[in-house]
């Protein structure tokens, strides 16, 4: 009887801690703005989405990135406040960067093609860690298009 109780406890440990593994979000970029510019640092608004595939809820701690606009290095950086995803749900949050590259905003610029109406080539890699489950750092990749939009 000890044998099965024992057994019985180990394979409900285990499915407790399958239920803790999360599978990487899917997080794309819903805009750009400019907030502010000079002639040292431009400071900017991201707009992103997060799509949760997990059936429970994504405790997100902090997602640290790089965002490439027209495969030009555009912005990294580390969001600063933590939130959760419901399970199979979506959420969106601002992460404002601050840049300091005028030649690459030109380079920028300069790519994009007016019949595209301003829709430009993003990929955003990194990595989001999370406040609890046995995989504490899921990466992601994602690529797609968004509109760049100047707004203040």
């Amino acid at each position: 009887m000890k044998r099965y109780t024992v057994l019985l406890l180990l394979l409900c440990m285990l499915s407790a801690c399958v239920s803790l593994k999360f599978s990487s979000p899917k997080i794309s970029v819903v805009s750009v703005g400019m907030i502010s510019a000079d002639v040292f640092s431009q400071q900017f608004r991201i707009r992103l989405h997060v799509r949760n595939p997990n059936a429970v809820e994504l405790p997100i701690k902090e997602i640290e990135y790089q965002l490439f606009l027209q495969g030009d290095s555009f912005a990294e950086g580390v969001t600063d406040q933590p939130f959760v995803v419901p399970a199979l749900g979506e959420a969106e949050f601002d992460a404002v960067v601050r840049t300091n590259f005028m030649s690459s905003i030109g380079r920028l610029l300069s790519k994009l093609n007016i019949s595209d109406e301003g829709k430009i080539q993003y990929a955003f890699v990194g990595t989001v860690q999370l406040n609890k489950g046995l995989l504490r750092k899921l990466p992601f990749n994602e690529q797609g298009t968004v509109d760049l939009a100047i707004k203040k």
